[in-house]
């Protein structure tokens, strides 16, 4: 969902990823990851207050809301690393090639097919399991007929002016 809105609600960088799709590979671990991290303290910092300052029946009754949300930043912290990852062509781990082989994490055969014109399709950049079955039930073409019928915006509507200006 985050790659989605950030690339369809007019934030302009994501959309150019599309125009050089392996610039993120030259960027350093904290240029790519940095954003996510940052996004993630406030609810690890909510957690950790919640543990350190509750009675255990507290943290029980919690208990199943901080691992959702603990394993949620894990997620959020890294995706921008693993998306790295499906667009380096060598020179990746060997864990991290098994992981992409597994699917444990998003492989780059899997990601290509996002970076097929018209580019709206495929969003999920993490694991890209939830892909297909947002695809079959037409997900995001739905979300942008809701938002546009909402607010009048098109997403992506500069997209040739802009391509133009970059080419």
């Amino acid at each position: 969902m985050m790659h989605w809105s950030q690339e369809r609600a007019f934030i302009r960088t994501f959309r150019e990823h599309h125009i050089d799709p392996t610039a993120i590979t030259r960027h350093d671990f904290i240029e790519t990851n940095g954003d996510n991290c940052l996004l993630t303290l406030v609810p690890l910092a909510i957690g950790d207050l919640l543990v350190y300052t509750s009675s255990p029946e507290t943290i029980m009754d919690w208990y199943n809301i901080l691992c959702f949300l603990t394993a949620l930043s894990l997620a959020t912290t890294f995706t921008n690393q693993i998306h790295k990852w499906s667009h380096t062509q060598n020179g990746l781990p060997v864990w991290v090639e098994w992981l992409q082989r597994l699917h444990l994490i998003l492989p780059k055969s899997h990601h290509h097919l996002h970076h097929i014109n018209p580019h709206e399709s495929y969003f999920c950049i993490t694991t890209g399991w939830c892909n297909y079955p947002l695809e079959l039930i037409r997900f995001w073409p739905v979300v942008e007929y809701v938002i546009t019928s909402i607010t009048g915006l098109q997403p992506r509507s500069d997209d040739i002016r802009w391509t133009n200006s970059c080419s």
